[in-house]
């Protein structure tokens, strides 16, 4: 049986809750990457085993593996087209960050490819490698 993890992923709006520490970051990525997957972490730790992100995440995530692949994950999100002023683009939300770096990576297991800072009350927008201006 194949199990889905958020059926109901891209069918709307995304709600930021941001204030005090709390931030979020919309990463903007080629159409190329629709549908693949991002992982987060805090800056430095990425070597670490996936912990509970109760420090630095917010929200239900919890360290698991998918049953498609063993090995245990850091909090990702999808790229799916997102609704923008200048029409839709790919991107991928993460909506509950505390104030820190962050590296990001594809899913599973890739480079790390971009380190973004987050501000509390703040969202940072950034373009994924080799993605258009955002």
């Amino acid at each position: 049986m194949t199990r889905v993890e958020n059926p109901h992923a891209g069918q709307g709006a995304v709600l930021l809750d941001i204030g005090a520490d709390v931030g979020a970051v919309v990463v903007y990525t080629p159409a190329g990457l629709l549908g693949a997957e991002i992982e987060v972490c805090p800056a430095g730790r990425r070597d670490a085993p996936p912990v509970d992100g109760q420090d630095w995440w917010l929200g239900e995530w919890r360290a698991h593996g998918h049953a498609h692949d063993t090995a245990p994950a850091w909090p990702h999100v999808a790229v799916l087209s997102r609704p923008t002023p200048g029409g839709p683009r790919p991107a991928a939300v993460f909506p509950g960050l505390r104030a820190g770096s962050y590296e990001l990576w594809l899913r599973p297991g890739q480079p790390t490819a971009l380190t973004v800072s987050v501000s509390g009350g703040g969202v940072t927008q950034v373009d994924w490698p080799g993605g258009q201006a955002a």
